[in-house]
């Protein structure tokens, strides 16, 4: 009876002091203020294991088709790039600014090919990485698996190639025009899709950072483009 009477004091402690982390606003939310070692070691278990569960029925293909790693090569640099980089590209905007940080996939191999299967086509929460499921079919996420493995062993040329002799973002429906980071080396990103052609579509991409072409002409800059005119021009930082 003491054993259970001690649990249930520990199990009503715990919970008051959980109630008031979480009051007090004591659990940091910002993207710059990494978990504790605890925290993340657990995040981390959870996540991995989680994945693994899902995936364990998943049955693989015959992966490494050259058509097949070029239709990835060609999704690849246009939704995944800015985020998990390509050969011989240093880290981006956004591959610095999300934590957790996304993986560098032209150095890290993938190490189960159901797991990348199963991440692409269903996203993880809380992290950036979308459910590609919801546009792509199967057989296109296949083709990006495939690709996946071959990548870390590339030169930033043999990618470069690879994604100018691929048809770029097509993967049957859903689609929408990327926008280019500036990265000749890795190409656009999903994050700057437009809503042309896709109604769900949203654009975090309305500005380009230090594209000259974003800034309005000198006799364009008049005092009826003022910051709080929502049909001002897009400005460049």
């Amino acid at each position: 009876m003491n054993f259970f009477k001690s649990a249930a004091v520990l199990i009503g402690v715990t919970g008051v002091a959980g109630a008031a982390t979480l009051g007090f606003g004591w659990v940091h939310p910002g993207a710059d203020e990494p978990h504790s070692a605890p925290v993340y070691a657990l995040l981390e278990f959870a996540r991995e294991r989680g994945i693994t569960v899902r995936a364990a029925g998943i049955e693989v293909p015959t992966l490494g088709d050259p058509e097949q790693l070029k239709r990835g090569a060609g999704n690849y640099a246009s939704m995944c790039v800015a985020c998990h980089l390509a050969p011989g590209m240093s880290g981006t905007e956004l591959s610095q600014g999300l934590y957790p940080a996304p993986p560098n996939l032209s150095a890290e191999a993938i190490r189960s090919p159901e797991n990348a299967f199963w991440v692409i086509k269903h996203g993880i929460k809380a992290s950036g990485m979308p459910a590609w499921g919801k546009s792509m079919d199967d057989p296109y996420i296949w083709d990006m698996v495939a690709f996946l493995q071959a990548m870390p062993g590339m030169t930033p040329e043999a990618y470069r190639d690879l994604v100018a002799s691929s048809d770029g973002h097509s993967h049957g429906g859903g689609e929408s025009m990327p926008h280019d980071h500036g990265g000749a080396a890795g190409g656009a990103d999903h994050h700057g899709e437009s809503s042309g052609g896709d109604a769900g579509a949203h654009d975090h991409g309305s500005h380009d950072h230090g594209a000259a072409a974003e800034v309005p002409p000198a006799d364009a800059q008049t005092d009826d483009h003022h910051h709080d005119d929502p049909n001002a021009p897009p400005h460049a930082h």
